[in-house]
């Protein structure tokens, strides 16, 4: 096996004076913007360089002696449906602003949450690279400092922490399926939990003893593999509690998805190491929630298995017996992740006293054609819900819209003949993102009346064949962690 190299990229949180920096990139709307530029009072750039500079365009570089300076133009405004400084436009002009040498200054203006910028800047700098050389780039530290509209700088653990979320999200999500197993999932977890262990506990049920406990999703789905399939469940009991709502975050972890046997086609298979982008969004969430010290109970379940195929495969026309009591004829095999949510979603509420389950998927293709690729697709039990959602995206940039919610209507597209329901609907056509969320609440346990929100973010997890930390924000945010209120 090639060996690992991690991104040369250090980023840290703070200040720093251009003087001990080879390159500054300011972000920002176009007034601040100028503000943040005349704070530099660098000798030759001056205010008629930079009104210059912000003409040129959104993006304007000049270089003095020894530093390279970017300012880069927020728009002044933005539609209802986006975070209020487009949070994605930060990411794109860190990635081509941003020098891979020396120490670089990245200073966003005008920002009153600190953690949703961190989380952005982020997602420019991947930690995941097997590449042998890499051509023009070597040692490089990035300094990021949030300003607010008085050009104050804010504070630096949500940066980190939401930042430290987003990098290891990506990372696992990176990581080849040779080296991301369910073990090597597991691991990662196990570690987090040993850092963490006055606050964070850690259990998992592994290969047969799900059979045998009675998780027929997981259990079917990953029996197949050479790694076992496993639930991982992590429990976070705060020293001190802020709010009394109990939170069960539910990931779906289906670390290589070959369709099974209902075989995908060779350009469907690529990138499928990103099926477990939901896990991976949520483990990043609990690590920041943990590091942030957030003031509330959550429970984390991850859903781990690979869909491979193999004489052990599950097969259309099975049926699974789930944890939720209920049986299911498996109509396609590709559609294996509301299986193994299923079974997540019945432990959380038969084991957990919750108030609210939110699982989180690359779930559906259809979700992309419903919500696009920087929303994700959400279904909520009740509008109060479904509104904090939206406002959490908005919030956090990892933006949500809301997919139908009527499983009296949709849930008919289950029907079997010989078993409670089956697994992939009978119409393509009709909603089959809020179908495939209303399986999976069908397995909630049948005394639940908790809130229950599902994330489909099978667009807005990936981008240019990378990871992109989706989710990670949206859970800090929906937790009320600190730089995310």
């Amino acid at each position: 096996m090639s060996v690992l190299h991690q991104s040369t990229t250090d980023l840290s949180f703070g200040s720093s004076t251009e003087t001990n920096t080879d390159a500054t990139i300011l972000i920002g709307k176009k007034d601040i913007l100028k503000q943040m530029a005349l704070q530099m009072a660098l000798p030759t750039f001056d205010e008629v360089v930079i009104d210059g500079m912000l003409e040129a365009g959104t993006t304007s570089t000049t270089f003095l002696p020894g530093h390279k300076i970017s300012l880069c133009q927020l728009p002044d405004s933005v539609t209802r449906n986006n975070h209020p400084l487009s949070v994605h436009k930060i990411t794109n002009f860190v990635e081509s602003s941003f020098t891979n040498k020396g120490t670089t200054q990245i200073k966003v203006g005008g920002v009153k949450y600190p953690g949703p910028i961190a989380s952005a800047v982020a997602k420019a700098f991947p930690l995941y690279n097997r590449k042998t050389h890499t051509k023009g780039t070597g040692a490089s530290t990035a300094i990021l400092t949030c300003l607010d509209d008085n050009l104050k700088p804010l504070d630096c653990p949500s940066q980190d922490a939401s930042a430290q979320g987003v990098r290891l999200a990506c990372r696992l999500m990176d990581s080849t399926p040779e080296e991301m197993t369910t073990a090597a999932f597991s691991d990662e977890c196990r570690k987090i939990a040993e850092e963490f262990k006055d606050t964070v506990s850690m259990t998992e049920i592994v290969g047969e003893d799900l059979a045998k406990r009675g998780y027929g999703g997981i259990w079917g789905v990953g029996k197949a593999a050479e790694c076992p399939p496993r639930l991982v469940i992590m429990e976070y009991n705060p020293s001190s509690l802020s709010s009394q709502e109990t939170v069960a975050l539910v990931g779906k972890g289906i670390v290589y998805d070959t369709g099974g046997l209902s075989l995908k086609s060779k350009d469907g298979m690529s990138g499928m190491k990103h099926d477990m982008g939901g896990a991976a969004g949520m483990i990043g969430a609990f690590l920041a929630a943990v590091r942030l010290g957030v003031g509330r109970k959550i429970k984390l379940l991850l859903c781990l298995a690979e869909n491979a195929i193999g004489p052990k495969a599950f097969r259309n026309d099975d049926i699974l017996s789930m944890y939720s009591g209920k049986t299911v004829e498996v109509n396609n095999c590709d559609a294996e992740g509301r299986l193994v949510l299923g079974d997540g979603v019945a432990h959380a509420t038969k084991h957990f006293d919750c108030d609210l389950v939110v699982d989180m998927a690359t779930l559906t293709g259809a979700q992309l054609v419903a919500t696009g690729k920087k929303h994700a697709g959400i279904l909520a039990n009740s509008l109060e819900l479904e509104q904090r959602a939206i406002n959490a995206g908005l919030f956090s940039g990892d933006l949500v819209y809301p997919l139908v919610y009527a499983p009296e209507l949709l849930n008919e597209e289950f029907e079997s003949k010989v078993a409670d329901m089956k697994n992939s609907v009978k119409d393509r056509g009709n909603a089959q993102s809020s179908c495939a969320g209303h399986f999976i609440e069908s397995h909630l346990a049948e005394n639940y009346d908790g809130g229950f929100l599902h994330v489909d973010m099978a667009g807005p997890g990936s981008k240019d064949q990378r990871g992109t930390g989706y989710g990670v924000g949206l859970v800090l945010s929906l937790l009320e962690a600190r730089g995310f209120s």
